[in-house]
């Protein structure tokens, strides 16, 4: 049980790859926070999780793009309280409509989109930090991206733009941090898997040949064990990964 005694927060939790890495690292033996704003589809996660023989997870139910700043406040206030410490941090949560070319691009789905994908890491990890900070081992924060953020592609629109100013933000945040050593941040990418997102986006795909999602159990446990102490500002590929 590498993961023992860590609280890990994720975001998007409901989700493809969200669930898939509360799953993974809670069999790892950490304690996980489900945070994602659908409750019945939240509460499927927690089952799967305790029928494994796993620690009970915890569910917030929160809507990252609809909070409110006090909102995002209020969270760290009930962790800090409730844990005392955060131990990681795993940004899955994701706003992809369709792909849609800038000249009719609307507005909502623009703000919306950067709000779910961008706004909404920053607010959070702000807010984190200080919990993060109070973890008696290195805490890790783990953005996730998209191969596109390197060569933006056409009609990529709202999304593109916010996984390529994430990966800045990473950058940023793990270059301010490095001094310290108390937090380690990196970024993921998944790469193509076989997820509900990419059905949606790719629905004529073979998805046969693409990887599962439970692919990449290994490199949230990598990510979030004291493997990776010390490994920080880095582009995690999952094609490429060796360990």
């Amino acid at each position: 049980m590498p993961l023992k005694d860590q609280l890990i927060l994720i975001t998007g939790a409901a989700g493809g790859l969200g669930s898939t890495a509360a799953l993974a690292l809670a069999k790892q033996g950490a304690h996980i926070i489900l945070l994602d704003k659908s409750i019945p589809k939240l509460e499927k996660i927690y089952d799967a999780i305790v029928e494994v023989g796993a620690e009970k997870p915890a569910i917030y139910p929160f809507d990252l793009a609809g909070a409110s700043e006090v909102q995002y406040e209020e969270l760290a206030v009930t962790i800090n309280k409730t844990y005392g410490s955060l131990q990681g941090l795993l940004h899955s949560a994701v706003e992809l409509s369709a792909y849609t070319p800038i000249e009719i691009h609307e507005t909502k789905e623009w703000g919306h989109t950067l709000n779910v994908n961008l706004n909404a890491p920053f607010l959070l990890t702000r807010v984190l930090l200080p919990v993060l900070q109070k973890s008696e081992q290195q805490a890790s924060i783990v953005f996730t991206s998209d191969s596109m953020a390197r060569v933006p592609s056409a009609y990529s629109g709202a999304y593109g733009v916010s996984k390529i100013a994430l990966e800045g933000l990473a950058k940023i945040l793990a270059e301010e941090l490095e001094a310290a050593q108390k937090i380690r941040v990196n970024t993921l990418i998944p790469g193509p898997i076989n997820s509900p997102l990419r059905k949606k986006l790719f629905p004529a795909e073979d998805k046969t040949k693409l990887p599962a999602m439970d692919s990449l159990n290994t490199i949230y446990s990598y990510l979030f064990s004291s493997e990776s102490k010390g490994v920080t500002g880095q582009l995690i590929d999952a094609q490429t990964f060796k360990h």
